[in-house]
């Protein structure tokens, strides 16, 4: 599974795996035990992991979200030593850890704490989505 097939919807929490499009919008898929599928209307906003960013005080302004999980996964393996009910001061401490140069007017902590549950469900249901992916001509080079 890869960040551009997994989604969220405003207003509900957790994660949702993009099964295929409809006329009137998408059908998607809860990402947890009940795997409950969901017709989500035009009417409502869905965001791909794949397009979100969190802003930086950097040239480009943001990391993409995608980025920013694979940090997490590989600095921490899954084992936070935080969830997303820990107040602000451990929350912002958290992403400085991750994300240094994070921009603290505009991330705020409650998007931090999405940042920790969806990683935590994404550790939990599709775990490959955070492993690093070889790129075909790397792994051909280290063949040779």
């Amino acid at each position: 599974m890869k960040f551009n097939e997994i989604a969220t919807v405003s207003g509900k929490s957790g994660l949702y795996k993009v099964l295929k499009p409809t006329r009137g919008g998408v059908i998607l898929e809860s990402m947890d035990e009940k795997k409950s599928k969901l017709v989500v209307g035009a009417n409502q906003r869905v965001s791909i992991l794949g397009e979100i960013s969190m802003y930086t005080m950097t040239e480009e302004g943001a990391t993409p979200l995608e980025e920013v999980m694979k940090k997490i996964e590989k600095e921490f393996q899954g084992d936070l030593g935080l969830d997303a009910t820990a107040d602000a001061d451990e929350l912002n401490a958290f992403l400085k850890h991750v994300l240094p140069d994070y921009d603290d007017t505009k991330v705020y902590p409650s998007d931090i704490k999405k940042l920790v549950s969806w990683y935590k469900i994404i550790r939990t249901f599709a775990p490959e989505t955070l492993e690093e992916q070889v790129e075909e001509g790397e792994s051909e080079e280290k063949e040779a």
